[in-house]
């Protein structure tokens, strides 16, 4: 039984260590009076390297924090995961995504990963197919957008990839419009193959289909679903499911990640699942003090509760990650955005925080003004990958530069007694170095950002994967869309009806 993280006797300690010397924590002054910051606050881990020692904490601190997580079963929480145990206890459902990615997984795993890189294969090889349309929302979506993006360097020559996801009509139909059926992939990724959202594209782009000359459904379409019927129905023959253990932002490693594994191929697909692997070890079998997971989670509980930081920005040097804010903006907020503990009891402390970013210079010439001289103080978190997959000359190191320069910047700050040019400094930042961007190192990334958010809902007592704050506005959207063409404003509050009258077609 886990024990929540304000219930503690490692809780009250922490208050005082931030009262007396945390709230104060200057960067400038640790690093002249401890020589060995860097060593103690810098982590090798699997495909990865972590430098923390410009974060707002000490070696007295991190202690505290790792006593933290041993009052609150942190280690026990995470064996019982890896076990199926039943943690998702809202949905009464085990929490195995970790299973899809080891070489130890069930013959029914394996079989669905073979069947699924085979086909994968099949398509890679047919050039009569040169455009792949991924039809999804959510986990469905952000996972394999993000992933096929990070990957362009390694994707199959001839192939195009595009992602549908907005149930606007504009996004569906500026992607049809330059292209031909017979050329053309459609994967329809709902697990249920009910989503509201999946299956409005999924229904207009049959339509258009067929409309447009298209004689071949079950060549042209496919689904990654566990509503095998349901897509019969459709016309698709060729289907690929998974499991209810799997959760939507968890699901890119099984079938939902068919479009990954058709851009670099069973290969390449293979890699990111081996360096995600290598991270679930790091992180079941490494003692706290050596695990990078549960140190930035550690850290995460500290900034949010202590400080009270409720942004963390994402700022990633490399422009083929520039979806990974919004794959992780679901990946933490959708799962530990919660005001209740796993009892249903109203928390008195914060969780999520709120992430976004941009990639790299981009950032600097939008918001970094903002982290560098706004009032609020937002940590800061810097991906920056060593060997550039281009030959332009001079770019990378600008590109590494500026990187290594920022997160200089934000600790050292510059004073200006005219107070315009005065940077305050002392602003905390993370740096992550990937020696290459390849399908393993991205795998132990994500894997890694997975066990962090794992790490800081299990101190503070929420179920990290379910997601009931999606449903409500679904449920009321079923009853206002027919309003839409009746008009009726019956049982309405004001506001609603105002809008429902001003929106109505004329």
């Amino acid at each position: 039984m886990s024990t929540r993280c304000d219930r503690t006797s490692a809780w009250g300690s922490l208050q005082s260590q931030y009262d007396t010397s945390g709230r104060d924590f200057d960067l400038r002054e640790a690093f002249k009076n401890d020589a060995t910051r860097v060593a103690s606050f810098s982590q090798e881990a699997p495909f990865l390297f972590a430098d923390l020692s410009k974060n707002l904490v000490d070696v007295a601190t991190e202690k505290l924090l790792f006593e933290l997580a041993r009052e609150c079963g942190l280690e026990a929480h995470r064996d019982a995961m890896f076990a199926g145990k039943h943690i998702n206890s809202t949905e009464d459902r085990a929490v195995l995504h970790t299973l899809l990615r080891s070489p130890d997984a069930t013959p029914e795993v394996l079989q669905t990963l073979d069947a699924m890189l085979a086909y994968a294969e099949h398509v890679r090889g047919d050039h009569t197919i040169t455009d792949v349309v991924n039809i999804g929302i959510g986990g469905s979506d952000l996972g394999p957008q993000m992933a096929v993006l990070a990957m362009a360097e390694f994707v199959a020559p001839g192939k195009r990839f595009h992602f549908v996801s907005n149930v606007d009509g504009h996004e569906l139909a500026g992607v049809l419009r330059d292209l031909a059926p017979e050329h053309t992939l459609f994967l329809i990724a709902s697990k249920t193959f009910t989503t509201a959202e999946t299956m409005t594209n999924a229904l207009s782009a049959k339509r258009w289909f067929e409309r447009a000359g298209g004689l071949d459904i079950a060549r042209h379409f496919a689904a990654l679903t566990t509503n095998v019927e349901a897509a019969k129905a459709f016309g698709i023959t060729t289907t690929f499911g998974f499991w209810d253990w799997v959760g939507g932002r968890y699901s890119l490693w099984s079938a939902i990640g068919l479009p990954i594994a058709l851009a670099i191929g069973a290969e390449g697909f293979r890699g990111m699942l081996a360096g995600a692997h290598a991270m679930d070890e790091h992180f079941r079998t490494a003692p706290l003090a050596q695990n990078l997971p549960v140190r930035l989670g550690l850290l995460d509980v500290w900034y949010r509760n202590f400080h009270r930081f409720t942004t963390r920005s994402i700022a990633p040097y490399h422009s083929a990650l520039k979806r990974l804010p919004a794959y992780l903006q679901q990946l933490e907020m959708e799962s530990n955005g919660k005001q209740v503990d796993i009892d249903g009891q109203s928390l008195t402390y914060g969780t999520s925080p709120v992430l976004w970013g941009e990639p790299g210079t981009n950032g600097q010439h939008a918001y970094f003004q903002m982290l560098h001289q706004g009032t609020d103080v937002t940590p800061l978190e810097f991906i920056a990958v060593r060997d550039a997959s281009h030959d332009l000359e001079g770019h990378h190191a600008k590109l590494l530069a500026n990187c290594i320069a920022q997160a200089q910047a934000l600790m050292v700050g510059q004073h200006d007694a005219g107070g315009h040019k005065n940077f305050p400094g002392n602003r905390p930042s993370t740096f992550f170095v990937f020696e290459t961007l390849s399908p393993e190192t991205l795998g132990a990334f994500l894997a890694m950002y997975e066990h962090r958010v794992f790490t800081s809902g299990a101190l503070w007592g929420i179920n990290s994967f379910d997601q009931w704050g999606v449903e409500l506005g679904k449920v009321l959207a079923k009853d206002i869309e027919p309003r839409l063409a009746s008009g009726a404003t019956d049982g309405l509050d004001a506001s609603t009806a105002g809008l429902l009258v001003r929106l109505k077609p004329a």
